[in-house]
């Protein structure tokens, strides 16, 4: 077969500068492999996964302590980002996961803690209330508190990762389309809406658009609309970050999650699969609606009544979740050229930094030292 007409040639194409792909973008260029990055919206933007400024970042891992050692390898990645980077990046506040006695959201982090042996406490909520007067929660519920999460500065971790890419020499291209691809054993073709390029491997990290780029696993990636509300306090002084740490609640109502006020007006909330509306990502609404901002509002004043004045600002984006919530770090089942991070399913920010390493890892090297097992494609067969 005769070589494709191309208008240039790299090591590695990253289809989505997104968090994920932003990182990959970075670790690849950081071991000197010719990278290019495509997002077909800004760098960075809030079309995607990463907009709404914040995101939690949090040692105990409910959903598996299986996560934790992925998570403190992440810690470890976002400290040195940070150090390059002039904006503070990770903000250390805390971290707490409440809810009734039984919630999986209590249980499941307090066995992550004796797990792995992270420093915690265990606290009534009486006892999460009187420690941090921004919370209300009923005496009955309990909380893990674990004291160096917080949350990252999820737009500027992006920002830190492109400009980092950009200092070992990648392209990164926003704006640009990718439209189709094709790969056999001697490289891989990309065509956007602008150009084609060649490459030996191609990652993609496109988010809720992974599935319309890779047909073969779109089964097992739903898009999902999510909103994010925030709330101006009547007390400020109780959502100040260093009076507030960052929340997951699983209560009666739902499960919630918050940050305090940083950056923008308002205490932060946000619901996990808001409404359940799913779709592909153009079928999704992208303009909140009163509907929205109800949910919000009547889970924040019944535990955090002094966050809940007027609405300062209401944020869409978006999950994709697989069908079992954990992520999906692999190669293509068809194609050993093709790598995919996707399916981070509402947790995966936090990851970012060490996604990309892996994702790198599996680029060049077609492995990875990290514990990416449960994470494979195999799994839904």
């Amino acid at each position: 077969m005769s070589a494709p007409m191309v208008d240039e040639a790299y090591d590695v194409v990253v289809g989505g500068v997104g968090g994920m792909g932003s990182a990959t973008v970075s670790h690849l260029a950081r071991r000197g492999a010719d990278v290019l990055g495509i997002e077909r919206f800004d760098v960075p933007n809030a079309e995607g996964s990463s907009g709404g400024i914040t995101r939690i970042i949090r040692r105990p891992q409910y959903e598996d302590p299986a996560y934790v050692p992925l998570v403190e390898r992440s810690l470890s990645l976002w400290r040195d980002l940070d150090a390059t980077h002039d904006r503070d990046l990770f903000h250390q506040v805390g971290s707490v996961d409440f809810g009734t006695a039984d919630s999986g959201v209590f249980e499941g982090s307090r066995r992550s803690c004796q797990a792995h042996d992270i420093e915690h406490e265990v606290l009534t909520g009486d006892e999460l209330s009187a420690r941090f007067p921004g919370y209300d929660v009923p005496g009955e519920f309990r909380g893990v508190y674990q004291p160096d999460g917080g949350f990252l500065h999820s737009e500027q971790c992006i920002v830190a990762h492109v400009e980092d890419a950009h200092a070992h020499g990648a392209t990164v291209r926003a704006r640009e389309r990718v439209e189709a691809w094709d790969a056999d054993e001697s490289g891989v073709t990309v065509r956007t809406d602008r150009g084609e390029y060649a490459a030996e491997t191609l990652v993609v990290a496109a988010g809720a658009w992974t599935g319309q780029l890779l047909p073969a696993l779109a089964d097992h990636l739903e898009p999902e609309r999510q909103v994010l509300g925030w709330f101006q306090p009547q007390r400020p002084e109780r959502f100040a970050p260093d009076e507030f740490p960052v929340f997951v609640a699983d209560t009666p109502e739902g499960h919630y999650y918050g940050f305090p006020v940083y950056e923008v007006p308002g205490f932060k909330v946000g619901k996990f699969n808001h409404r359940g509306e799913t779709g592909r990502p153009a079928e999704l609404d992208d303009e909140p609606d009163r509907e929205d901002e109800r949910l919000l509002r009547e889970f924040a004043s019944r535990y955090f009544p002094d966050g809940t004045g007027p609405t300062m600002r209401l944020s869409t984006c978006m999950f994709t979740n697989t069908p079992d919530e954990d992520f999906l770090l692999d190669i293509h089942p068809d194609h050993g050229n093709v790598v995919v991070g996707a399916g981070f399913s509402g947790h995966g920010f936090k990851f970012a930094s060490v996604v990309g390493e892996i994702l790198a890892d599996l680029a060049l090297d077609g492995t990875t030292d990290q514990p990416v097992d449960p994470f494979g494609v195999g799994r839904f067969d």
